[in-house]
């Protein structure tokens, strides 16, 4: 079985971004992106109520990130590496049959401009070589046009559509699911 164990956090980098551990001093931008009503239109999770909420959530992150249970980074810009513009990372693992979940979310300002599909690459490349993935999987609101064709423009393909297998505030919703294989991935190099 692969284990997510890393001696320290790994910190990455693309031509624009540095993706690194999330900090409490992220609070309050973490705050602002998970109650941003634009930034969570397809993210069927509970919003925080106060900024206690997200200390909370990171703090509980890094330990989780220790005990080998999932891996996310803060998305920066190089010129300003303090400051938060969105966070990608592996949610959710399965690590006996070498899958994870990748999930990503991004401030409305920085949109459009090839940030997610940087990260994207850098992760995906990390999850293969580093953690020795076999697939990815991306879980997305079938009415999230833009994150189905990022998925679509990095090889992800499309492996299921569940009705209503998801329930969130009184109401029952699909999903759309989205995997990348390893061997997939190569070819494209």
């Amino acid at each position: 079985m692969l284990e997510l164990k890393f001696p320290t956090f790994p910190i990455l980098e693309t031509e624009r971004l540095i993706l690194r551990e999330h900090a409490i001093t992220d609070a309050d931008a973490l705050f602002n992106m998970r109650t941003n009503e634009e930034v969570m239109r397809y993210i069927d999770r509970e919003r925080p109520r106060a900024i206690q909420d997200i200390e909370t959530f990171i703090n509980t992150f890094n330990d989780d990130f220790k005990q080998g249970k999932h891996l996310a980074w803060v998305m920066t810009l190089k010129e300003n590496p303090n400051v938060m513009i969105g966070s990608i990372g592996y949610w959710r693992t399965n690590l006996a049959n070498h899958r994870a979940e990748i999930g990503y979310m991004l401030l409305p300002e920085y949109w459009r401009k090839g940030f997610v599909s940087e990260a994207l690459l850098k992760t995906i490349a990390f999850g293969f070589e580093q953690i020795q993935l076999h697939s990815i999987q991306a879980n997305i609101n079938p009415g999230n046009d833009a994150s189905r064709q990022i998925l679509l423009k990095h090889g992800f393909v499309k492996e299921a559509y569940f009705r209503e297998d998801y329930y969130f505030n009184g109401k029952f919703l699909d999903s759309e699911i989205y995997s990348l294989l390893k061997s997939d991935w190569k070819q494209k190099d």
